[in-house]
């Protein structure tokens, strides 16, 4: 930012002077003015009436989802040429660097829910480019749990908590995945160990979303990126996660913190699988299907990059509670698939920062980009970069104003159709990668066994019907699992908490 009026940042070697926030020295922090030695307080010490009123405001509303979450500082280079699929900036030349900041979470859980829950986690890059900040805000799964964008608020409030016992209620949980079938291939993912990854530095990150890379002629292709950890994948086991989540539940934010600060810094490989417009037209699953994979014997991967963590945040909440991240921060060369899952967090993500932050949330340091000018952005609370200055605040004669001129996707990309309001459709194929993920964990020594223990020992605690059509979407996907999902459950059921509707 560089602000003049910027605080100061004193050297370990200095002495602050304590001051109110107005910076007037204040003799004794502790002190309040009162008449006498047991007297009234006087409502004209500031320093004790700002101290009140900073602490009653200093929690802001906390994320919706991927509220709990730690992060670090780090730098991406790129480690093979891919010009010939793309002219990002960033991605040029071989050995070039780039800053970014980096965000692990759960999604579910509250600000002090434990790491270790079983949940699907949050992989958000922030990436400072010479042409803007370009977020990548991925998962640790490749799939997700829906493809219908009006799906997700419903689908998060029932992994919340019950709106009249404030509890996490199996019941609903399991209420909405048992009926909606398409979530089931994700239910695979979390279930398996693979749902309670052992720290943030041995779990992938994948976008899921497809993107599109595109050429200045204005030509492109279908991408999707995957981030492989360099530490190797490593998870717990349920009854592991269990106990780590009454023994440390702020492990995986330790562990990261504390790999940085012995120097012993994480890194990820970096990947893209790309599909020509031509290619993914006669693809068998729908590229803008979330709920799907690209299989990798049909879109290879092709490595590309790798980054680096090698800097802890000085501040948890000005750094990385602070942070912004939107799948709609993007560079010259890459832009948004028609995924309406997709299209819809471009939204709903800088939505919640202007309601969590302000308007100007792109102001705060963790958030601004390289180089931004942008004169018709004006006023609004927190503006404290200089408000442009006597800068025009339209398109002005008087002030040109230089534009990077940008070619329209070529006419794949025209669109045509009536006006629709319906969802996407479960059919047969919504079990084919499902059942494909239950024999990849077949392949793993007790790998089977342990997804079976962790769907049954939640399950049990469901009512009834809601088993019953839990047991019927697994015997889609393969029959012999749907049969020992029930066997365990109901096994399990006299055990359980009572099931409530």
């Amino acid at each position: 930012m560089g602000q003049d009026n910027e605080p100061k940042t004193y050297r370990d070697s200095e002495t602050p002077v304590y001051t109110a926030s107005n910076g007037c020295p204040v003799m004794d922090p502790q002190a309040a003015q009162r008449v006498g030695p047991n007297g009234p307080l006087l409502l004209q010490d500031f320093h004790l009436i700002d101290l009140l009123a900073h602490f009653d405001r200093e929690r802001i509303p906390e994320r919706v989802v991927h509220a709990k979450g730690a992060g670090a500082y780090g730098e991406f280079e790129v480690t093979d040429n891919i010009s010939d699929i793309t002219t990002i900036d960033m991605l040029k030349g071989v050995g070039k660097k780039t800053k970014m900041l980096t965000r692990f979470s759960t999604v579910g859980g509250e600000k002090g829910s434990p790491d270790s829950a079983r949940d699907p986690r949050g992989f958000a890059i922030k990436f400072y480019t010479e042409e803007g900040n370009w977020d990548w805000v991925f998962n640790n799964t490749p799939v997700f749990f829906l493809r219908d964008p009006a799906k997700f608020p419903i689908f998060i409030h029932t992994q919340k908590r019950n709106p009249q016992t404030n509890l996490k209620d199996a019941t609903m949980f399991w209420d909405y995945l048992s009926t909606h079938h398409e979530a089931v291939h994700q239910v695979m993912h979390l279930f398996s160990d693979r749902g309670t990854p052992y720290s943030y530095r041995h779990m992938n990150g994948y976008s899921g979303h497809t993107y599109k890379w595109t050429k200045p002629d204005g030509t492109f292709n279908y991408v999707q990126i995957h981030c492989k950890t360099d530490q190797g994948t490593k998870t717990f086991n349920n009854d592991e996660a269990t106990k780590l989540s009454a023994e440390n539940s702020d492990w995986h934010t330790q562990d990261l913190f504390e790999a940085i600060q012995r120097g012993d810094n994480p890194s990820w490989t970096c990947y893209v699988q790309v599909l020509s417009p031509e290619q993914a037209e006669k693809f068998r699953w729908n590229v803008f299907d979330l709920t799907k994979v690209w299989p990798h014997s049909e879109v290879p991967l092709r490595r590309f990059g790798r980054f680096t963590l090698n800097k802890n945040p000085e501040n948890y909440f000005a750094e990385i509670e602070q942070a912004a991240f939107s799948p709609s921060h993007m560079v010259p060369g890459a832009e948004p698939s028609a995924d309406p899952v997709l299209q819809s967090r471009l939204f709903s993500y800088p939505d919640t920062h202007r309601h969590r932050l302000g308007g100007n949330y792109e102001q705060i340091p963790v958030n601004c980009p390289l180089k931004a000018f942008n004169p018709t952005h004006r006023d609004g609370p927190m503006n404290v970069n200089g408000n442009y200055g006597a800068n025009p605040n339209y398109p002005s004669t008087f002030r040109p104003i230089a534009y990077k001129p940008v070619k329209a996707s070529q006419e794949h990309e025209k669109w045509t159709g009536a006006v629709l309001a319906e969802q996407y459709p479960v059919t047969s194929e919504d079990y084919v990668q499902a059942n494909g993920l239950w024999q990849v964990l077949g392949r793993t020594p007790g790998q089977q066994e342990s997804f079976v223990s962790n769907i049954s020992g939640h399950l049990c605690g469901a009512h009834e019907r809601v088993r019953k059509a839990t047991y019927e979407m697994f015997r889609r996907v393969n029959a012999d699992l749907g049969a020992r999902i029930q066997s365990a459950t109901e096994a399990n059921v006299s055990g359980a908490p009572p099931a409530r509707l």
